[in-house]
């Protein structure tokens, strides 16, 4: 049973009428010397003196820790408290925990020496700091405030949040000195991020760092190793004298970052060493030297700030060349050009509490200088570089109103797109606003606005059908580059403008009204009314290039021109439901959309930039109006007719079907007659009666999900447009995660496209375990033999009339064609990730299929402590994107 002990005064002996057995939650203000003595309850026999003398201690140490400016409250429970007058100590035995402010202290024994004050704790010891940190060892000496010490066979495990992530770190030592709980040095210590492994914890970690000394110094949040070894799986891999890394708590330090490696025929080999410089809370500078063994020294510099309203950023990067004849010569590459470089800059700024601004910019020296080089910045659109996007905005939005102004900059990265056909566009100003309609009519009424400008320099020609003329066919090593599209013959039906020269600007100006009413059988009426306004003012080029050839495709409203587009319609719903218990929620909903408006105005006399992409599916059938953007406007009456039944099952089961179509009533069919770029042609929209659309989309579950869409010609209901994809986690039953997506799109010869198009697209992720890891994707082009074999066609009757040179061989095409592929494996746990991922990327030119790209991405992370990036691209031909030799 727990007894109380007083050590020589013989104060637990037989003369006690009263004793406290266990000391529980006894607290006071003052050293562990007053608090242990301030959980006895003495005897009846001597109350006086003992309470007394108690006391006494009492306003001793609280007058001791008052002068020392410390008024933390010092706690403790224990199954026995032992209070030896004879060696002026007191201990706390069983199960000890003691908390001192913010930090706590578990052991089996705790023992306070008065004569040195120091806190001896022995067996299962474990302290927790203010930081959340937890220490344990077998044995510690402390001082009375737990900040400073020895400890034997120590061990700290700290969680910190990283990358949105917890991690934990862990320290250990045979001997480490806690010096003012600001300082711990580990003589013979280890660093890891990795979990031990549970059945057998003595099993070296995946990785570690061992040292003669660690010194983590948490004033500095940093970690000083010297005499350093990292083990992989126990086996010493790399030896480094001495070097430091931030606390894992510490975001940002000033420090080497991990290196990265290079390895290209035209680059030569290279080893980028970024160096990060915290210069102050709100603003930091990167230099990254990469030295390369052929070109030379390619240095990179970021500057980054941010503000009291926002951040911003600027990275330059530039080199002066020692090998300028690796690349291709102008228009295939940079040509002889010594210095090569790019700036990029990014900033979000909040103006207030509904306004914010910002840019995000890209410049160059050449299109092919990212690329070469392999710099990489989110504002590329795709990973094979081709356009970057420079833009400014400034942005509003209210409760139920939107306001974006905005500027755009586009430059082509590929050696096939021409400056001069890339249109500046600034400014595009948009509003929305939207409020309750007035009484009595109610509803709602929206008003929308735009205005856009652009200008480009050269007009952008599109022959149809495709047969292959460019305005540039440059060779090299006898492979042929055809470049820039362009029209054989300029006229209408053969020849399409897919850009202006010049200036053209278009203000625009809706106003809209609707409201929707169920009655007392279930129907819903949804009766609207807009007014559409817009106003152009077109200044085409007719000098340069060849742009006074747009003079024989269509005559442009030159200066001032306007159209206005009124209209009034209902949208008309029954849906019938019923609750058929285990079978779900059935609900069927026939829709009838009438739209009465004048026909369009103007159709082929005015540019057509922004409403290019017309999509005519489920997704459109019963939009008011189905062009895409603002410089086309839908005309005419027309109905839009369709039905939808879906399916809500009571465990996750969800399908939804959609077929319909649209008929034009009266007026002009906006789709019939093609503008400039023929948008509306080839749509399945261009007929009285449209084409059938139509969806299915299936759910068993939340981890499988099927959907498709299909497009019917209106009188044979041949298949005209095809898209299907299922996405599918077979977990727990299966560790794989996969998505299938086919697509299939005829011929659109009055747009361009002469031949089908068909492709497919698979990829997967396979768990092999709960760490290794494979994934995989592939992309077919399923008409990519269509293409072969008409160039084979009009190559042997080039050679036919002119037998020149080797008559043309045809090889039989493959139909799965693979127009880009990836393959990767790795490993992945709470402290490393490591993977390596093969990656093909061919492309095409008028000549043939030649293989573009192909790399290897190794990638090494070692959480907390860092990551290494090696990319080895391998190409062995000559290839289209400015370099000469293979890399």
């Amino acid at each position: 049973m727990p007894t109380l002990r007083q050590g020589g005064a013989g104060i637990a002996g037989a003369g006690m009428g009263r004793v406290v057995r266990k000391a529980a939650g006894a607290a006071v203000t003052g050293s562990l010397t007053v608090l242990l003595a301030a959980a006895v309850t003495v005897g009846a026999s001597e109350p006086a003196r003992a309470q007394g003398t108690l006391n006494d201690r009492l306003a001793a140490g609280s007058a001791k820790n008052a002068a020392k400016g410390n008024n933390e409250r010092l706690l403790v429970e224990a199954k026995e408290l032992v209070y030896d007058n004879d060696r002026n100590t007191v201990s706390a035995v069983g199960n000890a925990e003691l908390h001192y402010g913010p930090r706590t202290l578990l052991a089996d024994r705790v023992r306070y020496d008065r004569n040195t004050g120091r806190v001896f704790a022995e067996g299962n010891v474990r302290l927790t700091d203010e930081t959340g940190s937890v220490v344990t060892g077998d044995r510690m000496e402390l001082t009375d405030d737990f900040k400073s010490g020895f400890i034997d066979s120590l061990r700290i495990q700290q969680t910190i949040e990283q990358r949105g992530r917890p991690a934990r770190v862990r320290f250990s030592a045979p001997r480490a000195e806690r010096i003012e709980g600001q300082t711990t040095t580990f003589e013979y210590g280890t660093y890891t991020a990795c979990e031990p492994c549970k059945d057998n914890p003595e099993r070296p970690p995946l990785w570690q760092v061992k040292a003669a000394r660690i010194i983590h110094n948490n004033e500095e949040r940093r970690i000083y190793y010297e005499d350093s070894t990292l083990e992989v799986a126990g086996i010493p891999v790399a030896y480094l004298p001495y070097f430091y890394s931030p606390d894992p708590t510490v975001r940002r330090d000033t420090g080497f970052l991990a290196p990265h490696f290079v390895s290209s025929n035209v680059l030569g080999y290279g080893i980028g060493t970024p160096f990060f410089w915290n210069i102050a809370p709100d603003y930091d500078l990167t230099v990254e030297p990469t030295f390369l063994s052929k070109q030379g020294v390619l240095g990179q510099a970021e500057w980054r700030q941010r503000l009291a309203n926002g951040f911003y950023n600027v990275r330059v990067s530039g080199i002066f060349q020692s090998t300028p004849s690796a690349f291709l010569p102008g228009p295939l590459g940079s040509g002889d050009r010594d210095f090569r470089g790019s700036i990029e800059s990014a900033g979000h700024f909040y103006l207030g509490q509904n306004w914010r601004a910002g840019w995000d910019v890209v410049g160059v020296t050449d299109k092919w200088f990212l690329d070469n080089y392999r710099i990489r910045n989110q504002t590329i659109s795709t990973d094979y570089f081709r356009e970057a996007v420079s833009t400014a905005y400034l942005i509003g939005q209210g409760d139920r109103s939107w306001f974006e102004a905005r500027g755009y900059y586009f430059k082509g990265l590929s050696t096939y797109d021409w400056q001069k056909q890339q249109p500046i566009v600034a400014p595009v100003i948009d509003y929305d606003k939207r409020r309750d309609g007035p009484d009595p009519i109610g509803g709602e009424v929206r008003f929308q606005a735009n205005f856009t400008h652009l200008t480009r320099d050269a007009t952008q020609y599109t022959q149809i059908p495709r047969t292959g003329t460019y305005l540039l066919s440059p060779s090299i090593n006898g492979i042929t580059f055809p470049l820039y599209s362009t029209c054989s013959v300029f006229e209408r039906g053969q020849c399409l403008v897919s850009g202006l020269a010049g200036d053209t600007t278009r203000a625009t100006a809706q106003v809209s009204w609707r409201r929707t009413f169920t009655d007392e059988f279930g129907q819903r009426w949804q009766p609207f009314a807009y007014l559409r306004g817009d106003a152009f003012f077109v200044n085409p080029s007719t000098t340069g290039y060849q742009n006074p050839e747009i003079s024989n495709l269509f005559s442009p409203e030159s200066n001032f021109s306007g159209r206005v587009m009124p209209a009034v319609g209902l949208e008309y719903r029954y849906p019938f439901v019923a609750d058929m218990g285990p079978l779900g929620v059935h609900t069927v909903s026939p829709v009838v959309q009438v739209i009465a408006r004048p026909s369009e105005t103007r159709i082929g006399r005015l540019p057509n930039e922004d409403a290019q992409s017309l999509v005519f599916d489920d997704t459109s059938l019963f939009e008011w109006d189905k062009f895409s953007g603002y410089d086309r406007v839908e005309g005419g009456v027309r109905a839009n007719l369709g039905a939808e039944y879906s399916i809500t099952g009571r465990n996750g089961f969800y399908m939804n079907a959609m077929f319909g179509e649209s008929i034009a009533l009266a007026g002009v069919n906006s789709f019939r007659r093609g503008d400039i770029a023929n948008v509306g042609r080839d749509s399945g929209l261009e007929t009285t009666r449209s084409d059938f659309v139509s969806r299915f989309q299936i759910s068993p579950n939340q981890n499988i999900s099927f959907i498709t869409r299909a497009r019917f010609d209106n009188a044979t209901f041949a298949l005209k447009r095809f898209e299907s994809g299922i996405t599918a986690k077979f977990a727990p039953f299966l560790p794989l995660e996969t998505s299938l997506i086919y697509a299939r799109y005829e011929a659109q010869p009055e747009l361009g496209y002469d031949r089908r198009r068909e492709g497919l697209q698979a990829s997967a992720l396979y768990n092999i375990t709960p760490n290794w890891f494979v994934t995989g994707s592939v992309l077919f082009d399923l008409s990519h033999y269509l293409q072969v074999r008409e160039f084979y066609a009009s190559a042997a009757q080039s050679y036919f009339l002119n037998p020149v040179g080797t008559a043309p061989t045809y090889d039989r095409a493959d139909k799965f064609y693979v127009s880009s592929s990836g393959i990767g494996f790795g490993y992945r746990d709470e402290c490393t990730t490591i993977s390596l991922n093969y990656l093909s990327s061919p492309i095409e030119t008028a000549a043939g299929l030649r293989e573009r790209n192909r790399t290897f991405l190794l990638r090494i992370e070692l959480r907390t402590l860092g990551e290494a990036n090696f990319r080895q691209n391998l190409s062995t031909t000559t290839t289209a994107d400015g370099i000469a030799t293979a890399r």
